[in-house]
């Protein structure tokens, strides 16, 4: 497959005109604005869907009203969607599709804790998604793609993971593809040692973006610090982390889980990738000042801050900079994605066609996962990783 641009095709307002007549089709009843329940300014907007069968509030970042608007109607969307997929289901066993020649993926590292991986002559639902390299239909389990908390004992663990809506298949398939790089560029820098990945605190002076540098400027005059971390792997698409925390000699007293948030963000583009960690973080910090979210509970407003973040926050940042490569282009991604061995990588369109958005689930099952109730914590690039450092 081929990509034809990393830009949206619409502006977010016009995004969000195409889809407004659609939210109450899918259950969202209002969209709010969050912003202002912090000091930093970083628009904020939520999106609640009463009756959803996954979480009930979807949250929305950005630099502008109109981006975070748009970006949580959006995520309310790919989630009510993905609760009821508008897609064919085929009931085989992997015995089945073998002998009528279909390609397919069982998708081992996604079973659930307390679960074992299907047998052959075992029957399920499968559905068909698209090889992303050969362009090639291959099934995947549906319980993989479906997000319905209702659900019980699935064999697959149920995540967002890959979830991605966009103005047109396309977009929504680089959101996704994008998505999964992050969680698999996050979750191997997490198992480098702390000192190695202080080493990664870079300084935003490094980017030639304006709106980065306004951001920063805002959470400064916040009173809080920001931490931006270049954990971009092998895979050699730029990833960033960012970290928001109390300013000053804040951390030498007692700090909370809950007052030092994350974000994370992978793009092609550099600054991209680093203006979503950073709007990320502090859409995390309005996720517990709002206290809506239904994976938000009690105790983790008790619960001390983690060493390991602590010592996170106090890195020292250093000089590098980052500018676009001109090679890096949408229609060699897929390509570079393959040639370092990320593949294969699957898109299963969810929507129905005939909806003016797109929402994917894109599995990348070489790629590494964020934490889950899963089987199978750590995949082989995490194995190998752990084995070399």
């Amino acid at each position: 497959m081929r990509l034809q641009s990393f830009a949206r095709q619409c502006t977010a307002a016009e995004t969000f005109d195409r889809v407004a007549p659609f939210l109450a089709d899918f259950g969202i009843t209002r969209v709010a604005r969050h912003t202002s329940l912090d000091r930093i300014g970083i628009p904020v907007w939520c999106a609640y869907t009463p009756n959803a069968k996954s979480i009930v509030v979807a949250q929305g970042k950005g630099a502008t009203d109109a981006d975070a608007r748009t970006s949580a109607v959006m995520e309310a969307l790919e989630r009510a969607v993905a609760c009821d997929p508008a897609v064919a289901v085929l009931k085989a066993s992997m015995a089945d599709l073998t002998r009528r020649g279909q390609a397919f993926h069982a998708l081992a590292g996604l079973v659930s804790s307390g679960h074992d991986p299907l047998s052959a002559d075992k029957e399920t639902d499968w559905v068909a998604g698209q090889d992303l390299v050969s362009g090639e239909t291959i099934f995947v389990p549906w319980q993989a793609v479906v997000l319905d908390r209702t659900i019980r004992d699935s064999r697959y663990w149920q995540s967002s993971d890959g979830l991605a809506s966009g103005n047109t298949l396309e977009e929504a398939i680089l959101h996704g593809l994008m998505e999964r790089v992050e969680r698999d560029a996050h979750a191997l820098w997490q198992l480098r040692p702390q000192a190695a990945r202080q080493a990664t605190c870079v300084d935003t002076a490094g980017f030639d973006c304006p709106a980065i540098h306004e951001l920063e400027r805002q959470i400064a005059d916040a009173g809080l610090t920001l931490r931006l971390f270049d954990v971009t792997g092998d895979l050699d698409i730029p990833c960033f982390a960012a970290f928001l925390g109390p300013g000053g000699t804040s951390f030498s007293g007692r700090l909370r889980h809950v007052d030092v948030t994350f974000g994370c963000g992978a793009h092609p583009l550099p600054r991209q990738a680093a203006l979503r960690a950073m709007t990320e973080s502090a859409q995390s910090r309005l996720t517990y000042i709002s206290g809506a979210r239904d994976d938000v509970f009690p105790a983790d407003y008790d619960r001390p801050l983690a060493d390991s973040t602590r010592q996170t926050m106090m890195a020292v940042p250093g000089a590098r900079d980052f500018v676009d490569r001109p090679s890096r282009t949408p229609e060699t991604l897929i390509d570079h994605l393959h040639a370092r061995r990320a593949g294969p990588m699957i898109a299963v369109r969810l929507s129905r066609p005939d909806l003016p958005f797109a929402v994917v689930k894109v599995l990348a099952p070489a790629l590494e996962n964020p934490e889950g109730k899963r089987r199978q914590r750590y995949g082989t690039r995490a194995l190998r990783q752990a084995l070399t450092q």
